[in-house]
Order: C-alpha cells, then sequence, then structure tokens
C-alpha cells in the first residue's frame, strides 16, 4: 500500500479496532482513518479521545448492516480498504439474543462486502476468530484448513460471516482476507471479559467469578501484537487467504486469574466457581506458522509482560472502566447522538 491510503475501520470504538486505529495513526501519520460504529454497550469513544482530534480521523455513527450508511461511505471517501472488526462478540450475550448476532455479524458483512464490490475498494479484511473451529482437545492446535465446527450462536454467525467473504471472493472476485485471532487482551477491553473483569473486580476487592473448574484453555495475545499482524497481512497478505494468528501462551482460566492476583497482591480467597456457561469449548490453541513462514510475523509480547502492563493500565485508568461499569459513559453518548440502538 502506498504512503497515503484511507481505511474503513468498521466497530473501531471496540476494543481490538480502537486499538487498532491507535497503531496505525502512529505508524502510518498519513494514513486517514473513518471509523464506522453504530456506538452499541461495548463501542466507547472514550477508547479513542487521544486521536478524535485528529484531522485524519472521521467518526461516522452508523450500523454496518445498513446499506444506505454503508454505500454513502464508500462512494463518497475513496476507500483503499475496509478493515472489519465490527461484531457482536460476547458468548454469554450470543446464547440470550442470539439475533442480535446475526444480524450484525452475518447481515453486516454482508453488506459491507457489497459495498466493496459496488465501489471496487482494493482490499476487504474480515477479522475472525479462532472460536469458528469450536473446541480442542487436550493436544493439537487449529490450523487454516481444520473444519470449521462453532458451538456458539457467536462463533456461528462468525463462521458463517467468513464463508460470505469466501463466497465473495469466489464468485464476484473481489480482494479479501480473512484473519483468525485467539483471545486478546490489553487496555480498552469492556468489563464484562475475563481480564477486566477480574481486574476491576479484584481491585475492588470483589468475588471473581470463574466458570466451572477453570481449566478451560485459551492462547491469550496482546492486542498490540494482534494489531501489527492485520498490519502486516493487509500490507503484504495475499488475497483470498486466510490466516491464523496466535499468540503461544496457553493459559487455563483460572491461571489467568491466579496471576491477576498475584500481580495486584489479592488474596485467592475472592475466587468463586460458578456454574459453566452451556456449550463452553475446552480449549482453543492456534498455529500461526503459515503468518510466520509467509509474511514473517510471531508475537512479540509475552504473556508475563502483557499481564504486567494490562494490570498497571487498568490500576492507572479506573476512571475508565468505572464509568462502564456505572453506565455513565452511555449516558454521555445519549445526550450527545440519541439512543445508541
Amino acid at each position: 500500500m502506498a504512503d497515503e491510503k484511507t481505511l474503513l475501520v468498521t466497530g473501531g470504538c471496540g476494543f481490538i479496532g480502537s486499538n487498532f486505529i491507535h497503531y496505525i495513526l502512529a505508524q502510518y501519520p498519513n494514513y486517514r482513518i473513518i471509523n464506522l460504529d453504530k456506538l452499541t454497550y461495548c463501542g466507547n469513544l472514550d477508547n479513542l479521545c487521544a486521536v478524535v482530534q485528529q484531522p485524519n480521523f472521521t467518526f461516522v455513527k452508523g450500523d454496518i448492516a445498513d446499506r444506505a450508511t454503508v454505500m454513502g461511505i464508500l462512494h463518497d471517501e475513496g476507500v483503499d480498504c475496509i478493515v472489519n472488526f465490527a461484531a457482536e462478540s460476547h458468548v454469554d450475550r450470543s446464547i440470550e439474543e442470539p439475533d442480535l448476532f446475526l444480524r450484525t455479524n452475518i447481515l453486516g458483512t454482508q453488506v459491507l462486502l457489497d459495498g466493496a464490490r459496488e465501489t471496487h475498494v482494493p482490499l476487504f479484511i474480515q477479522i475472525s476468530t479462532d472460536e469458528v473451529y469450536g473446541s480442542l482437545g487436550p493436544t493439537g492446535e487449529f490450523t487454516e484448513t481444520t473444519p470449521l465446527k462453532p458451538n456458539s450462536p457467536y462463533s456461528a454467525s462468525k463462521t458463517a460471516a467468513d464463508l460470505i467473504v469466501r463466497a465473495y471472493i469466489k464468485t464476484y472476485g473481489i480482494d479479501a482476507i480473512v484473519t483468525r485471532c485467539s483471545n486478546n487482551y490489553g487496555p480498552y477491553q469492556f468489563p464484562e471479559k475475563l481480564l477486566p473483569l477480574m481486574i476491576s473486580n479484584a481491585m475492588e476487592d470483589r468475588e471473581l467469578p470463574i466458570y466451572g473448574d477453570g481449566l478451560n484453555v485459551r492462547d491469550w495475545i496482546y492486542v498490540e501484537d494482534h494489531c501489527q499482524a492485520i498490519d502486516v497481512i493487509m500490507h503484504r497478505g495475499k488475497s483470498g487467504e486466510t490466516y491464523n494468528i496466535g499468540g503461544a501462551s496457553e493459559r487455563t482460566n483460572l491461571e489467568v486469574v491466579r496471576t491477576i492476583l498475584e500481580v495486584l497482591g489479592k488474596p485467592e480467597s475472592l475466587i468463586r466457581f460458578v456454574k459453566d456457561r452451556p456449550g463452553h469449548d475446552r480449549r482453543y490453541a492456534m498455529d500461526f506458522s503459515k503468518l510466520k513462514k509467509e509474511l514473517g510475523w510471531e508475537p512479540k509480547v509475552t504473556f508475563e509482560e502483557g499481564i504486567q502492563k494490562t494490570v498497571t493500565w487498568y490500576v492507572e485508568h479506573q476512571d475508565w472502566w468505572q464509568r462502564i461499569k456505572t453506565g455513565e459513559y452511555m449516558e454521555y453518548y445519549e445526550r450527545m447522538y440519541g439512543s445508541r440502538e
């Protein structure tokens, strides 16, 4: 990609999307970013307060499933790449309200693909998840050729989106890439997710709820490493390919929580085991050797370094997560933009 590009980043007020925007604007000062975000409950403009006044950043409140909004941006702005982070992503919520996940994650992706096809966008990047592969046993890793076997409404909706991207590549010849990443952690993660929930609860000396026996295994990646991987794929990846992104840091949920308590100097007596969620995948692990071999990427931040950096960030930004836990952040945006739905 040349020195000056316009990126349409969808879901850029969320956790990974906002980190990606910070990363790209720091790495490529001549790039322009249009951030399209619906500002649902987990979309937070506080994540972008450091860049919101920059002349090469534009925020548009809108829904990726709203064809008129998407087409308006793409026809007017000359977009060089769409990076689709926008998604309903919390598994527990998908069990309660699967229809919301199907609309955003499937229909929204299809609307973006139609826009890319109609306006000849040079590249579409679909940000997916390791959860499309289902669950692993005690050994082995997911590769890009592992059969897709989603086990929750969330992962099923992301699987469907991935297959729609594939269909548009094969049927319409659009240039698109799918990336599938393991569990992210780091700054700006919504406090319903495991790490920020455990960190903030521990800081307040509240109970730390862990599903089941706490031995579910995830491959953890620091969010900046994920952003760097997307950067490499965006500039040097091959259209039509899928790339796994992993952190090479498998940990049980219980190990993660105990590490957080150790960093904060809090007692393990705060841990409470609760009833497991339905269809809870036992283990994920990513083989990212294709990305390493073909594009030279591998994670830089160890789990120990990343956890320390993450805990420090939440300690230093208590106002950020307290505004979310009290709901204050939603009141501000409703005054600014009206209803968040």
